[in-house]
């Protein structure tokens, strides 16, 4: 008969944003110890509030499965005397795994010692498990508490440990387990009892608890969605901000504060994140999305005083926003461009000079990717101007003191400055993509400022040697290249990424030519694994990938080629063609140089070859000039035919040593062609 399991792990709060990490660690240890115990069960869930994270187990088995074990022995030949007596050393081999000598089994010509364990039960088991479950787990920060040596996340207060009815007994931290838990710290009557795991969720519930987040998530947003309607508005719950206040909160009630009408003429951001980001607040919007002078919160509670709780919670808002006017006032008294000057201060990197000269060489760079990409002279106007302003607001008041408004303020404060809507947008685009699954910028302008700066981040912290290694990025920079090459795909740009990286190192006066080389080596392999990334996540095969991706020079172009190439082998309509370029590949190699002489071709089917060759070879200069990929395979799969009837009846390896090198010239070209789209010989078929 199979029971369930619960393991409540009681402690002081943990910070919100561990919570995730830790519910979804504790489920893979759990599953993965019990599959390891040989422990049936239906189902593991893991359930979390501020002060506890539960293991929940469905239908955990009573009893642990047996087990048996074959071990192979020595041939029978050498385990058995011809009067058929075991021998010393069948007799020394069931000694070594613990089996009587007559239990060999006789199986394919060797003997076997099979050995049987029976399963244990569950209860039994059970203590050390869960012992080792708890202090298994791992914590981006540890606390150490009174005079203990253990380590955990923050100090272990109680223990449940419930095997339906049954209390499992162990200790962590000076902490027995036992069937008592913790009520909510204000509206409980204090510790509870929970007479089985199945019970759990009740007995929270009746303590004022709800346990499960994504019932505490439901509730939560019914809650603050039904307050913004009641208000004739809608909230803005982003997804991080609700995941946050989720685990804040053991029992959720929502209620709603206002704020004076005058902070309104603020811009809209600079009201919304001192709410969102410091006070856990959802702004509320009307039907137009302008801002509403309301404000949602969630308090741990309930419903009882709460004028007073939102009073409270209006006058630190209040405080904020009162800050944020005077910042913004300040800052008003000059104009951005004034701010530009104060970057001198503000050192970039060591021995990099200022963020001043990098704003300098941001409108260089920019100017530069923008005449490679064929930008008009007013986007380029619009883009130098975006790149010295770019960076002015980092030393304004407002984003001294809120830092997430970088970009934001600079935009705000470009357009009250009547700099323009093209400029302003670009310097707020400049930073994006800021995070996974981020927008890419959409202006032109935005695009090349955003391209420059995070190009020079790359080179100035490549040329200080301090390239990534294993999980240490301290500067993001694979996230600023994933950025790159994303910007580049969507705006399908052609441009090389050794040519900026080249013009970055100008500007950076990095002119020793074997560091040079060494930064462009370390630049070309950071963003071919960023491409490989890219590739992989648009479920492109990693056969493939390495077919078509030699290098990342030029993202765009081989970020299409090798989606076109995906989908031309995935129809299948390839096959026939690879495994001919994959014969053409392989003698080639024997080439010693490409020069074809014609007039050597004796054979119909060399002739036919080499006619075919000059004409495809033709197409497919053209077709990729016009990055038209798919015509250029097609047109390279004309080649398959004759390739095949050139192998059937031309001795290639001729005893003519000329004919011999002609014949190999010839598939060299053809090679060489193959592979301006892929190497097929790495494709698995």
């Amino acid at each position: 008969m199979a029971k369930d399991l619960l393991l409540e792990i009681g402690t002081e709060e943990v910070p919100a944003h561990f919570m995730p990490g830790i519910l979804a660690q504790l489920k893979e240890k759990a599953t993965a110890k019990f599959q390891e115990m040989r422990l049936d069960f239906d189902e593991v869930t893991t359930l979390g509030t501020p002060r506890r994270t539960a293991l929940l187990v469905k239908n955990l088995a009573e009893t642990q499965q047996g087990a048996s074990s074959e071990y192979k022995g020595p041939s029978t030949a050498i385990a058995f005397d011809k009067d058929g007596n075991p021998t010393k050393a069948a007799i020394g081999f069931a000694r070594g795994k613990k089996v009587d000598v007559a239990d060999l089994v006789v199986k394919d010509g060797y003997v076997y010692a099979v050995s049987s364990e029976e399963g244990k039960q569950t209860v039994e088991l059970l203590p050390i498990l869960l012992k080792e479950l708890v202090e298994g787990l791992n914590f981006p920060k540890n606390m150490r508490w009174g005079d203990l040596d253990f380590r955990f996340v923050r100090p272990l207060r109680w223990l449940v440990a419930l095997y339906d009815e049954e209390v499992i007994d162990f200790t962590v931290a000076n902490v027995k387990s036992g069937r008592v838990s913790r009520g909510h710290r204000f509206l409980s009557e204090g510790d509870f009892t929970i007479n089985k795991a199945s019970d759990y969720e009740q007995a929270c519930k009746d303590a004022f608890i709800i346990v499960d987040q994504e019932k505490r998530r439901d509730i939560i947003k019914a809650q603050i969605e039904e307050i913004a309607k009641a208000h004739n508005g809608h909230a803005e719950i982003t997804e991080d901000l609700l995941e946050e206040v989720i685990y804040l909160v053991e029992y959720p009630t929502a209620l709603c504060g206002t704020f004076e009408d005058k902070y309104l003429k603020l811009p809209k951001e600079a009201v919304m994140t001192p709410m969102r980001d410091h006070q856990r607040y959802f702004p509320v919007l009307d039907d137009n999305n302008n801002l509403l002078p309301l404000f949602i919160t969630v308090r741990n509670g309930g419903d009882y005083c709460l004028d007073k709780v939102q009073h409270g919670n209006e006058r630190v808002l209040r405080a904020r926003l009162a800050d944020a006017q005077f910042f913004f006032d300040e800052d008003r008294k000059h104009s951005l461009y004034d701010y530009v000057e104060k970057l001198k201060t503000v050192v970039f990197q060591e021995g990099l000079g200022t963020i001043y000269d990098k704003a300098n060489r941001l409108a260089e760079l920019s100017a530069f990717i923008g005449e490679k990409v064929n930008a008009t002279e007013a986007e380029i106007k619009t883009t130098k101007r975006a790149a010295i302003l770019a960076k002015a607001d980092l030393v304004s008041a407002m984003v001294c003191e809120f830092t997430e408004l970088q970009g934001i303020m600079g935009r705000e404060y470009a357009l009250l400055d009547g700099e323009g809507q093209e400029v302003a947008t670009a310097i707020y685009e400049h930073y994006m993509p800021r995070f996974a699954g981020d927008a890419e910028p959409a202006s032109v302008a935005g695009r090349l400022v955003s391209l420059a700066d995070k190009m020079d981040n790359i080179v100035a912290t490549f040329s200080r040697g301090l390239v990534p290694t294993g999980s240490q990025d301290p500067f993001a920079l694979r996230r600023q290249a994933l950025g790159i090459v994303h910007t580049i795909i969507e705006a399908n740009y052609t441009i090389s990424i050794s040519e900026i990286a080249d013009k970055a190192m100008d500007l950076l006066n990095i002119t020793d030519s074997e560091k040079r080389a060494e930064i462009q080596k370390n630049v070309a392999e950071f963003f071919t694994l960023r491409l490989k990334n890219v590739l992989g996540d648009n479920d492109v095969r990693y056969d493939i990938i390495d077919a078509v991706l030699e290098n990342a020079d030029e993202v765009a172009g081989t970020y299409a080629k090798a989606c076109v190439t995906a989908q031309e082998i995935a129809s299948g309509v390839l096959n026939d063609a690879i495994q001919a370029f994959v014969r053409v590949g392989n003698i080639s190699k024997k080439a010693e140089n490409n020069v074809i002489n014609e007039a050597l071709f004796t054979l119909d089917e060399e002739k036919a070859l080499y006619n075919t060759y000059v004409a495809v070879a033709k197409d497919v200069e053209t077709a990729l000039n016009n990055k038209d990929y798919k015509t250029a395979i097609d047109k390279m799969q004309e080649l398959t035919v004759p390739i095949n009837n050139f192998f059937d009846n031309v001795m290639v390896m001729d005893k003519d040593e000329q004919i011999k090198n002609n014949r190999l010239a010839l598939l060299k070209n053809i090679d060489t062609l193959i592979k301006s789209i892929a190497d097929f010989g790495k494709i698995v078929l």
